[in-house]
């Protein structure tokens, strides 16, 4: 069992930036991949980014690329995101996800893979 706490979320104006932490608790956090996911309102929740157990290997959705960073410390079983230039359209409540995944798929494999665990969300709202 894995249990997640997100934190970081704030009002902030359009080209801000905020920082996102997930804490972990439970065993073996370093098997587990890492994403961030976003929900907007009347919207799909999506996936963001992500980050294989051992950090070496990080995936974002193209509409953040070059913005967001995403990290861990296997130590602190934290995982992070760094959201620079932030837009109105990244307004949403983000949650990060756990799920153990094979090291040989990368974090690519978040994308299309729903997470065992969900922290309870951080609301992030941009404003003009």
């Amino acid at each position: 069992q894995v249990q997640l706490v997100d934190s970081g979320g704030g009002l902030v104006q359009a080209g801000g930036s905020l920082r996102l932490s997930c804490a972990a608790s439970g065993r073996a956090f370093s098997t587990y991949t890492m994403g961030w996911f976003r929900q907007a309102p009347g919207k799909e929740r999506e996936f963001v980014a992500a980050v294989s157990g051992s950090g070496d290997s990080t995936y974002y959705r193209d509409s953040v690329k070059g913005r967001f960073t995403i990290s861990r410390d296997n130590a602190e079983n934290t995982v992070y995101l760094q959201m620079n230039s932030l837009k109105l359209e990244d307004t949403a409540v983000y949650y990060c996800g756990a799920r153990q995944l094979s090291p040989t798929l990368g974090a690519r494999a978040m994308e299309v893979m729903s997470p065992e665990y969900w922290g309870q969300g951080t609301q992030v709202t941009v404003s003009s």
